[in-house]
């Protein structure tokens, strides 16, 4: 004879198995401090102010655009 089992239980049990699992993905994607936004908004904001820096006029070069 096996074990009986509740399966009121055994799906509730498993439900919060797979939400648990679903937040473990979403912390790992989705997880990033204040602090590391913050830092990569600024070296975005650094990078696109370096190439408009070195962007090249065509007017300066005699040609038309």
């Amino acid at each position: 004879m096996g074990e009986v089992v509740n399966l009121r239980r055994a799906r509730k049990r498993k439900a919060r198995a797979e939400k648990e699992q679903a937040a473990e993905r979403n912390r790992a994607v989705y997880g990033r401090t204040k602090a590391e936004r913050e830092r990569d908004e600024a070296e975005a904001g650094r990078a696109l102010r370096f190439l408009d820096g070195h962007r090249r006029d065509s007017e300066a070069d005699g040609r038309p655009e």
